[in-house]
């Protein structure tokens, strides 16, 4: 009963912090009119569920062909059968839960900043707007590194380590041992993302040798103007690829690419979310497409989601892949560094800045 309390309690506080920040300090959850969520409830088509199992009547080559298909026309799609253990996939959600019940002074204590990116944080900016949520992050190679400045003439690295909190109990190893499942995973996936482009199996594999691959805890909490804020605003994923594990609350929506429709996600019991980023969108010359997606809020139910976000080692010149371009089909993309990139892009999730912050279309070929 005690535990329920303090659960209650923490809400209200979080709760009450963000409603202080909107009403009576500023008003950086507020979004523009033009990117405020419609709520009301529709019933459209959703994102592929793909069953990653094989069997005598399923081969690879049918899998392969229904991801390329999902990578195309949606960006995203649903797993089932994926391999990450159901059971561990229940111990993540619970240490999620239970990391987010502590008061603020304790979740505090591995607070982020811009010198170390990894640890608690609650006020993070998606396009210079401040989403509402909390998170905790950490790298699922440690120590990793990164260019110290997005300066190119800068050759300075630094190094990127996790902080743990010493409560809950268990919760490090829970995170760890479920980060390097859904690490497996996300390699498999990008190998038959790799086959349905016609590619070998292991094309994309030295790209990740010193990856900064992360994973993020994320806790929306009850919003009493839903209709105002979101719990993260439209954005695309700068990485690889995405996995997310999410609750039964939903929040979810992609950005449909046949009519620019928000679509919810629906969330389905056991499965997993992918979703290709930034970096496939350029390695694909564009045959695939990183989407737009958000996350929308409720004024009842607080929601939880734990995504992991592939991304490759710092040294990395992403590029179009030299076999998907020819004289029919040049390269739509200039290279760029993937460290530079990302040192550059974070600098926003601290504070509003006055231009919005780098995206691949900045490298586009015209």
């Amino acid at each position: 009963m005690q535990a329920f309390y303090i659960r209650n309690f923490n809400i209200i506080i979080i709760i009450i912090i963000n409603l202080i920040s909107m009403g009576e300090v500023d008003q950086a959850f507020i979004q523009s009119i033009e990117h405020r969520p419609n709520l009301d409830t529709i019933e459209i088509e959703g994102i592929p569920l793909i069953d990653l199992s094989l069997s005598h009547t399923t081969d690879i080559n049918v899998l392969v062909s229904k991801i390329g298909t999902a990578c195309k026309n949606w960006g995203f799609f649903q797993v089932i059968n994926h391999g990450v253990p159901l059971e561990l996939l229940e111990k993540i959600k619970v240490a999620a839960k239970a990391f987010f019940d502590q008061t603020m002074e304790e979740k505090r204590k591995v607070k982020r900043d811009e010198v170390n990116p990894m640890g608690y944080y609650e006020s993070e900016h998606t396009k210079n707007v401040r989403d509402w949520k909390e998170v905790f992050d950490f790298l699922i190679k440690d120590p990793s590194f990164l260019p110290a400045s997005p300066e190119l003439e800068d050759d300075e690295m630094r190094t990127l380590s996790n902080q743990w909190p010493e409560n809950p109990p268990q919760f490090r190893e829970v995170c760890q041992e479920y980060a390097r499942e859904v690490e497996k995973l996300g390699y498999k996936l990008l190998e038959l993302i790799s086959l349905s482009l016609g590619l070998p199996s292991n094309r994309f594999n030295g790209y990740f040798e010193d990856q900064l691959s992360r994973m993020r805890l994320n806790h929306y909490p009850p919003c009493p103007c839903p209709e105002l804020a979101l719990g993260v605003g439209r954005h695309k994923d700068a990485g690889a690829l995405t996995i997310v594990a999410q609750d039964d609350v939903g929040g979810l929506q992609v950005k449909r690419k046949s009519d620019g429709v928000w679509a919810p996600v629906k969330p389905t019991s056991n499965a997993l979310v992918i979703n290709v980023g930034d970096i496939v969108q350029v390695w694909s010359n564009e045959a695939y497409e990183s989407v737009e997606h958000r996350v929308v809020v409720n004024s009842e139910r607080e929601r939880f989601s734990i995504p992991i976000f592939i991304f490759p080692s710092h040294y990395v010149m992403v590029k179009p892949l030299e076999e998907l371009v020819n004289e029919g089909n040049p390269p739509k993309y200039k290279p760029y560094n993937f460290g530079k990139f990302n040192v550059a892009r974070n600098r926003s999730n601290y504070k509003k800045l006055e231009v919005q912050n780098i995206q691949i279309s900045d490298f586009k070929i015209i």
